[in-house]
């Protein structure tokens, strides 16, 4: 049996939330900014 992934999931590790949560804290990058740097909608971020 083989098991294959669909390229639209996407694997969140620990470090890439940190990062995304540090530049939106930090006021380098807004949230629609973020959203379209980590391709993630914005009511995905507030998740």
């Amino acid at each position: 049996m083989s098991v294959t992934l669909d390229d639209s999931i996407k694997h969140w590790a620990a470090k890439r939330k940190t990062a995304l949560v540090i530049e939106i804290i930090q006021s380098k990058a807004t949230v629609s900014e973020a959203s379209r740097s980590f391709d993630l909608t914005p009511s995905e971020i507030a998740g």
